[in-house]
């Protein structure tokens, strides 16, 4: 579905009345086509903390060129910045934001990247603590000014967790984040600080097995699509209902299915015997299906209460206990959940929608800290996804929630199935315990 609205801004005539009226004129958002280099262009970076002196080398590593010492007066143009703030340990050092953005913000290429490194407040204490979070309200706010379709981010990287922040700046850095921006990731905050080596960074998932839930469509199908880009081998489930549009994308994606009610009572134990038997385990468990039945509270029948709450949350839950206890998800395997920021901030008319997806993020806390083997949990938070389902959505309210973000403009099913790939990667094993909304910086609730 095109957007029209972002069309019109951008015809000669559309630019005029944006411009007089002082309306949103979206960007076209960069996205990664299949192929490419993670970053067409060059990378500033700088700071003096822990990891100053290896990004070089860890961007490197990735392909991505990087500059240290950049300045606005050499014209370079520039596709991201990159500060470690690490070295920051007090109110008075936070002038060193200005100083290192403020002279290369107009050296930034369209859809430039920003991305800035602490330390998680938690883990130090006194002044330290207080500037350290002080990052979160500099990194959102500039997120909601820097415009072109840019993004910034906040990475909290755990002390001993250095080495561990290749596959985040991989995603962040890259196209393949195009519609998340304003986010705080965290590295090493529970327990592992390791990466895993990837042979491959165009297909760190050459080898692996993943299953996706609700893949016969929509935000499901485009996780299958990306999964099976870097490398996978999907497993694709769905309802009975859904069972020829899950074959046909199986068979293209030279894949294997299952046709399953995710709610039945044996459905966990089919999955997990289907893996097992027929792929030997599972890497990727990625909890994507999901309904909605919409009603005031105050209208709210039983039935529409139940089923949501059985789909959305009580499914996921049961399936991947009965996978772990069962021994089915392989070591440094990876579980994801697809939660929503109606979880996060509400929304009228789905307080049993709203719960269910608060309930995801609630198994992630759970769950981060109990995992072993190098095996994570994390969950994204989608906002305004342009899909069939919104498509049916009237046009006055369609337009407000599409417009409601540092972005003024709806995500795309592959925004969400990139950032739930940047989890899968082999080497995000000190990625746990996150949830990352999907959504372009919605101005509420976020």
């Amino acid at each position: 579905m095109s957007d029209l609205y972002q069309g019109f801004t951008q015809s000669a005539i559309g630019r005029q009345v944006t411009k007089l009226l002082g309306l949103p004129a979206p960007a076209t958002l960069e996205r990664y086509v299949e192929g490419a280099p993670l970053v067409d262009g060059t990378i500033a970076v700088g700071g003096r903390g822990r990891l100053a002196e290896s990004l070089v080398g860890i961007l490197d590593t990735l392909g991505i060129a990087a500059v240290e010492g950049a300045t606005a007066e050499d014209g370079t143009t520039y596709q991201g910045l990159v500060l470690d703030a690490t070295g920051i340990t007090g109110s008075e050092e936070l002038g060193e934001l200005r100083d290192f953005f403020t002279p290369l913000m107009r050296s930034l290429a369209g859809c430039p990247r920003v991305v800035v490194l602490g330390t998680p407040p938690e883990q130090v204490s006194g002044g330290e603590r207080v500037a350290q979070r002080a990052l979160e309200g500099f990194t959102r706010s500039l997120g909601k000014e820097i415009g072109r379709g840019g993004t910034v981010q906040l990475v909290y990287v755990a002390a001993g967790a250095e080495g561990a922040v290749a596959s985040t700046l991989a995603f962040l850095l890259s196209p393949k984040s195009a519609y998340v921006s304003g986010q705080v990731v965290r590295i090493g905050a529970h327990g592992a600080t390791r990466a895993e080596p990837v042979g491959d960074w165009l297909r760190p998932l050459e080898g692996k097995v993943a299953l996706v839930t609700g893949a016969s469509r929509g935000i499901g199908e485009q996780i299958a699509r990306v999964l099976h880009r870097d490398g996978a081998t999907v497993v694709g489930v769905d309802v009975p209902q859904a069972a020829s549009e899950l074959q046909a994308v199986m068979k293209e994606l030279d894949g294997d299915h299952l046709v399953l009610d995710i709610t039945a009572k044996d459905a966990p134990q089919r999955l997990a015997h289907h893996l097992r038997n027929k792929h030997g385990g599972v890497d990727v468990v990625v909890h994507n299906a999901g309904i909605t039945r919409d009603k005031k509270l105050a209208n709210m029948a039983e039935d529409r209460w139940d089923s949501v709450i059985a789909v959305n949350l009580t499914a996921p839950e049961r399936i991947t206990r009965e996978l772990l206890d069962q021994g089915v998800i392989r070591p440094n395997g990876r579980v994801v959940g697809v939660a929503s920021i109606a979880g996060i901030a509400g929304n009228v008319g789905q307080t049993n929608y709203a719960a269910s997806k608060a309930g995801v993020i609630g198994l992630v806390d759970s769950l981060a800290d109990e995992l072993t083997d190098g095996i994570t949990i994390n969950a994204v938070a989608p906002g305004f996804i342009i899909t069939q389902m919104t498509a049916a959505v009237p046009f006055a309210t369609r337009e407000v929630g599409q417009r409601l973000n540092a972005m003024a403009q709806g995500g795309l099913p592959v925004d969400v199935a990139e950032t739930i790939a940047w989890y899968a990667n082999p080497a995000s094993t000190a990625v746990n315990g996150n949830v990352v909304r999907v959504c372009g910086q919605m101005m509420l609730g976020a």
